[in-house]
């Protein structure tokens, strides 16, 4: 089957260097092109990695990117606040995307690159690093299956403790901090689980280490007629690995780490009051995994959507809800549903 031709812009993304190791591990899949070294060109906060894509891959301008009509896709890799003016551009020269998290502040601004995208029937992917978990798509099957009955909470946080002083001085560049950048995931993901909340309500906090009044210390609240979700999420927490817990009157999910890519696969706690035609009533330990590359496999449904083979699991208004919550959560913008 023909590969895919695709390039990457930027390489100052906190996924950036993440995001092009994965293509090449697919190149069964992706020609990859080249990138764009955008160290250069960035005017917002970034954090980007210490590594650099192999200097054995071309070093392409966004011009000669935008311009090679032979290029069909790409991988939107700048700065946080940028990615939405790049991915524009993008789409305004017909080529599939990938673009990462988040969408940037400006609302309306990402309302017009999902509508164009639409329009014009363009692929494009949200960079959310959770759709692709194997243990959360078990998690989105049983709720759908209602083994765990009528969901009353959904726990999740993001805490961590890495970056040093740099990332916090990063953080204070956004005014919703840890919520906006990190928080993110989760939030695509609850939308996906629960749909659009009735309120969103949000705690944004300087907690210790932080820079410049920065955010680095978040929960936000999501509402629904009967569950109460939450996020969490500090970056000062030494020896915390991120945890996800689900529960309703007919049973729990819940495990820690939320990922791992050490070989080791996932281990998931679940009780069932009731049993089903796969699981008896009962604690059950679950394993899904090793997984090892946070990245591929929505590549790979990328490549897919693009040949025409899948539908989109996604739509436009799914990633435009999403965001609103984001922002409502990150306190860039006042909810309402």
């Amino acid at each position: 089957m023909k590969k895919i031709r695709i390039a990457q812009i930027g390489v100052t993304h906190e996924h950036a260097v993440g995001k092009f190791t994965s293509l090449t591990r697919l190149q069964d899949v992706f020609e990859i092109a080249g990138f764009v070294d955008d160290r250069a060109m960035v005017h917002t906060p970034s954090f980007p990695p210490k590594d650099y894509p192999p200097e054995t891959f071309p070093k392409l301008t966004l011009e000669q990117v935008l311009e090679d009509k032979t290029i069909e896709a790409v991988t939107v890799e700048v700065p946080n606040n940028e990615l939405v003016p790049i991915a524009m551009k993008c789409m305004e020269r017909g080529l599939a995307m990938h673009m990462d998290k988040p969408a940037g502040e400006d609302l309306a601004l990402y309302k017009k690159l999902l509508d164009g995208c639409e329009e014009k029937n363009l692929p494009f992917q949200v960079g959310y690093m959770y759709r692709n978990n194997p243990a959360m798509l078990f998690v989105r099957d049983v709720v759908q299956k209602g083994w765990l009955g009528n969901i009353a909470e959904v726990q999740a946080d993001m805490i961590h403790d890495y970056g040093g002083e740099v990332y916090q001085q990063y953080l204070s560049g956004f005014k919703g901090g840890i919520m906006y950048n990190l928080g993110c995931h989760y939030l695509d993901y609850f939308v996906r689980l629960l749909g659009v909340p009735e309120k969103v309500t949000s705690f944004l906090k300087c907690g210790a280490g932080s820079a410049n009044n920065g955010i680095n210390l978040a929960m936000a609240v999501l509402e629904y007629p009967h569950t109460i979700a939450t996020v969490r999420a500090y970056d000062r927490m030494p020896g915390h690995t991120r945890r996800f817990r689900i529960g309703g009157n007919m049973g729990l999910i819940e495990w820690a780490p939320t990922e791992r890519f050490d070989g080791k696969p996932l281990e998931v706690y679940m009780h069932l009051r009731e049993g089903n035609e796969e699981y008896t009533t009962g604690s059950h330990t679950l394993k899904f995994g090793p997984v090892a590359d946070r990245y591929e496999d929505q590549l790979l449904e990328l490549a897919r959507i693009i040949r025409g083979e899948i539908a989109d699991p996604y739509t436009r208004k799914h990633d435009y809800d999403v965001h609103r919550v984001i922002l409502a959560a990150s306190g860039v913008i006042p909810w309402s549903k």
